[in-house]
């Protein structure tokens, strides 16, 4: 069994107050690579993935798929080869999936290719309970059984299609019973499912492997199970997730920036909570334009309310983003309300931005007001997960002198080399270690 290498522990040291400039593109969408990656163990045949960014969930996620037999190989810096001709049910490694949730990804896929597979309890970002609840009754309803104790014990002699209603529309959970789904005999409907891009894309490496699902972008997908699955070739699609952070902090940087290639399809509700603050983008086919010139106003409800800025379900806007959102409201003239429904820790890492300067009232752990905008301080600060990671990254390069960012390895299970690819644009971020 593969041993789990000691996580790199990384600092990045933030000069602030620089202005950006150039062109970039996101990286891969790590959303929807974990889920695909996972999903390529279902056939025996060879699976070339395009696009694939180069970050530390992604290879944990691999470095567990070659732990129970399968081959994977980087071809290039974002191009992998998998072939899971020799898959065994052996028992996943502990460590390695403490590192990422994305553990969980692999229930689906190993049940339907070894009919058991047993899950140590994910990892991943510590932003409150995430519930697994929803990913056993879909696979029980297809047929399997599941026993919990120390670790997830999942047995399913054969699967079988079924009318699945999720609890939630859980991302995850939606994946693995689409990857269970599309090798169960006969046809399964998946109501009240997850429709992000991510599991879009999923759905359309399904597709391109030879299964058959209908409804793909809505909450009720139909798959006719049971048909042979082989190998195919597949691009990842853009990290949307990456684009709104991209267009915080151009906007706090009062920066120009093109991001090319940027999935401008699965961006409507992402601008249209950025126009809230003031921010307005321009959309050139598949480039999105962030001008330097922004009002930065926060935009009153009708009736001069004060306007909110919340996350749900696809297609409203992502959870994800909203960390990048709180950041870049201290920035904008005006009061806003952030309410945060998904995880009761996510907020937490708002005092980090009032010691820097912010202005932010956190009412309870869902939601905080935010009023600027606020001259921001250079500060030591520490990332408790991926998204906070980026939102304090994007306050330093907006704050007044210098700032130290621990436990920065975090933002890199999310975002590839970020600090690289700033830096080619103007930003000032020296990481440590230095990469070799």
């Amino acid at each position: 069994m593969a041993q789990a290498q000691p996580t790199e522990r990384v600092q990045y040291i933030v000069e602030g107050g620089h202005r950006l400039q150039g062109e970039i593109e996101p990286s891969g969408n790590k959303n929807a690579a974990l889920p695909i990656v996972a999903a390529a163990l279902l056939t025996d045949q060879r699976v070339e993935l395009h696009n694939v960014p180069r970050i530390r969930d992604i290879e944990a996620l691999v470095e567990l798929i070659q732990s129970v037999g399968a081959e994977a190989n980087w071809l290039g810096r974002n191009t992998l080869e998998i072939t899971a001709r020799h898959l065994r049910p052996a028992d996943l490694d502990p460590d390695l999936c403490a590192r990422i949730r994305a553990s969980i990804l692999l229930a689906g896929p190993m049940l339907a290719r070894c009919g058991e597979v047993t899950l140590p309890p994910p990892g991943g970002d510590v932003i409150g309970r995430r519930r697994v609840d929803t990913h056993f009754l879909a696979l029980q309803q297809l047929g399997a059984t599941i026993e919990v104790n120390s670790a997830y014990h999942f047995h399913a002699p054969a699967l079988i299609g079924a009318d699945v209603f999720l609890d939630e529309p859980s991302v995850t959970a939606t994946e693995n019973a689409l990857c269970a789904a599309v090798c169960a005999k006969g046809t399964t409907i998946l109501r009240n499912c997850a429709s992000e891009p991510h599991v879009q894309d999923l759905a359309r490496f399904l597709t391109a492997m030879g299964a058959q699902i209908d409804g793909v972008g809505t909450n009720t997908m139909t798959i006719h199970g049971g048909r042979p699955l082989g190998g195919c070739t597949h691009r990842i699609g853009p990290d949307h997730i990456e684009v709104g952070s991209l267009i915080g902090l151009a906007a706090v940087t009062r920066s120009a920036l093109t991001i090319r290639n940027a999935g401008t399809e699965h961006l409507r509700s992402t601008l249209m909570n950025f126009e809230r603050l003031g921010i307005t983008c321009r959309i050139e086919g598949d480039d999105l334009i962030v001008p330097a010139e922004q009002s930065l106003k926060i935009q009153p409800d009708f009736g001069g309310h004060i306007p909110k800025i919340e996350d749900q379900p696809w297609p409203a806007f992502p959870a994800d983003t909203l960390s990048i959102a709180i950041v870049t409201a201290t920035q904008c003239e005006g009061v806003v309300l952030m309410f945060e429904k998904m995880f009761e820790s996510r907020m937490f890492f708002v005092d980090k931005l009032i010691a820097m300067g912010a202005r932010i009232v956190l009412c309870d752990p869902h939601r905080a007001i935010v009023a600027g905008p606020s001259k921001l301080r250079g500060a030591r600060l520490e990332s408790p997960d991926i998204r906070a990671g980026m939102a304090m990254l994007i306050a330093a390069m907006c704050a007044e002198g210098t700032s130290i960012i621990n436990n920065a390895q975090q933002i890199e299970r999310g975002y590839e080399r970020i600090d690289e690819r700033l830096n080619a644009l103007g930003a000032r971020i020296t990481r440590v270690p230095a990469r070799g």
